[in-house]
């Protein structure tokens, strides 16, 4: 961290605390990770996020090592009344990520991933991006409930619910959460399950926000790929009507294996649209089925615009040269 005489951070009672050198070197020695100002190399890196709509800047990032560093970090900002917020992947729809003025605890070093093929669980960072779970999980012809982009978080995504292609088969991420590690308001870091601290994992698992900061997530693994059947169908504007009332018959009698999304939107200016149709309100429909079969019998209006993927690993992220 640049050495600075003193730093003013925006406080829960909605003023301004100012921090001396020597607090902020108190903070520094507890942790192994790196603590950042503006201005000190990965910085532009530690605040940017997805939702530009929700962009802010903090006056202080701690990029964790261990749950150890959270745990220091949370215990920091409760003794100074400090604005404190958590950055997982990054994607950040809800707008949260970044306390404005604040402490942000930048989670990104925290990506570490075990699988336990024979346990069927995959025990996870809280700073991993979904892609990089499903290329640790598929090594063993497994996977979990995520999203459908692999560049999300899995922070986010899981304490959010979690919905993604293999939801309708499986449920949402949250059903399929086994155990998590957190570090509470306390400073204290529990792990909660159906059977440790439950009314907590309860909490984590839809209860609202603002419970503790989650340290690991461990998911139930089920077979699934490494062949999938799917694909993306585009119409155009004119055949919205007709197009949706053959979704709502579609997902009506679908089989369990089968997910279908319907789109309307604005044409992009994609290789998959004619340029005809670019910029112009479309339905499309994206489906995936999760059979462990590798062409399943589906619907037509399915069956039209799919064909079967091997699933292959997407190019690894860099390790994290911070930590």
């Amino acid at each position: 961290m640049t050495t600075t005489a003193t730093i003013e951070l925006a406080g829960l009672d909605g003023g301004h605390h100012t921090l001396t050198s020597e607090q902020l070197e108190d903070l520094d020695s507890r942790v192994q990770g790196r603590l950042l100002v503006a201005g000190d190399q990965g910085w532009n890196d530690a605040v940017a996020i997805w939702n530009g709509m929700a962009a802010r800047l903090p006056a202080l990032v701690l990029q964790p090592a261990s749950a150890h560093d959270v745990a220091a970090a949370v215990g920091f900002a409760r003794d100074h009344g400090l604005l404190l917020s958590t950055k997982g992947g990054g994607h950040n729809i809800a707008g949260t990520a970044i306390a404005e003025g604040g402490l942000t605890l930048d989670l990104s070093c925290l990506r570490e991933i075990a699988v336990d093929p024979d346990a069927k669980l995959a025990h996870v960072g809280s700073g991993c991006l979904l892609g990089e779970v499903d290329q640790a999980t598929q090594a063993h012809g497994l996977a979990t409930v995520l999203g459908f982009v692999s560049e999300t978080g899995v922070a986010g995504l899981t304490l959010g619910g979690g919905f993604g292609y293999l939801a309708r088969r499986f449920g949402w991420t949250v059903d399929n959460l086994a155990e998590v590690e957190v570090v509470t308001a306390d400073g204290q870091l529990r792990t909660a399950s159906r059977d440790q601290h439950p009314e907590l994992f309860w909490a984590l698992r839809g209860g609202g926000g603002n419970f503790g900061v989650v340290t690991r997530f461990s998911f139930r693994l089920h077979e699934v790929g490494p062949t999938i059947t799917g694909g993306l169908i585009v119409w155009s504007a004119e055949r919205a009507e007709e197009v949706l009332a053959a979704y709502r018959d579609l997902t009506d009698s679908a089989p369990r294996e089968l997910t279908a999304a319907a789109i309307v939107r604005l044409a992009p200016p994609a290789r998959s649209c004619p340029r005809s149709g670019t910029a112009s309100p479309s339905p499309g429909s994206r489906c995936a089925t999760a059979a462990r079969t590798p062409r399943p019998t589906l619907p037509q209006f399915a069956r039209s615009g799919t064909r079967s993927w091997t699933w292959s690993p997407p190019s690894r992220m860099p390790p994290c040269s911070r930590c």
